[in-house]
């Protein structure tokens, strides 16, 4: 009578569970599954309604949409490579600075994000272009002679998206370097480290996993951005995002802009699978072991 009582009860638990995740499968459903599966579809119709290839076979046919990817990729991967470099000595210090001042120098790394994106990119184009302020006060300075096209190229474009980005980078990493026992480091020195010796071959190893994370996040995000480069980039970096608008307003071809999106996607995917393999991203992402 026990065991049965016990089974009735763990099925009545069952069922109750899984009666509170389907408002969440619902919304999962009509927020995701249904608009991908409808991108998916626009992306087989040719211009005459009926099922077709083209749409993908342009891609392999015409060298421009390589382009467009190559530039999406590169740019990402340039993104989260000054991101690494300038977030890793950020998080650092966040990481070293008593408690008591945490909370102050996390809020100068959290401040973008009570700015909107777009402020944000007009405000660099306003700096960085020929007549800006950072022109301006370079050649005041005899930095130099003549006005830097910093802005509407691939320069601009990346100041922008590393400013925006740099906070993804910083706080997966601060969790990490965070998590790491100082006890190591101590360890390390009583056993004849010197300090630059306990920092690459303990500190650095150990915070690792914050690195592949924030690196993940930033990549990912930089696939799909479309303000920034449009405007610091003025129309001579074109990533997937603005050539999927690009089709749209002029061709307005959404079989040809869903067949982008979708290879974006997929390509996405792939990734993620990727770096889930070799990554182990439950351990990156949740600290398991």
């Amino acid at each position: 009578m026990n065991e049965k009582l016990l089974k009735s009860a763990e099925r009545k638990e069952q069922l109750l569970l899984t009666a509170l995740t389907i408002p969440a499968l619902i919304s999962v459903t009509l927020i995701i599954v249904i608009p991908v599966g409808w991108l998916f579809s626009l992306s087989f119709l040719g211009k005459s309604g009926d099922f077709s290839l083209e749409n993908y076979q342009k891609m392999i046919v015409y060298k421009s949409y390589f382009r467009v990817f190559k530039t999406t990729f590169n740019v990402s991967f340039l993104t989260t490579i000054f991101c690494i470099l300038l977030g890793y000595p950020l998080a650092y210090f966040l990481s070293q600075v008593p408690k008591k001042l945490v909370g102050i120098f996390m809020i100068t790394v959290l401040l973008p994000f009570w700015t909107s994106l777009l402020v944000r990119t007009y405000a660099w184009l306003v700096l960085l272009q020929k007549k800006g302020m950072i022109n301006n006060f370079a050649i005041d300075m005899g930095i130099w002679e003549t006005p830097i096209k910093l802005a509407h190229n691939l320069n601009g474009t990346l100041v922008g998206m590393i400013h925006i980005m740099l906070p993804f980078m910083v706080l997966p990493l601060y969790a990490a370097m965070q998590r790491i026992d100082r006890q190591t480091m101590q360890a390390a020195s009583n056993l004849g480290a010197s300090p630059i010796q306990a920092f690459w071959q303990i500190f650095v190893p150990l915070s690792l996993p914050g690195v592949a994370a924030g690196s993940l996040i930033v990549f990912i995000l930089c696939l799909g951005f479309y303000v920034t480069p449009a405007v610091l980039g003025g129309g001579k970096v074109i990533m997937v995002s603005m050539q999927i608008t690009a089709i749209l307003e002029d061709q307005f071809n959404w079989g040809a802009a869903s067949a982008l999106g979708v290879v974006l996607l997929v390509t996405t995917f792939i990734f993620l699978l990727l770096a889930s393999r070799f990554l182990k991203l439950d351990s990156i992402m949740f600290g398991k072991h």
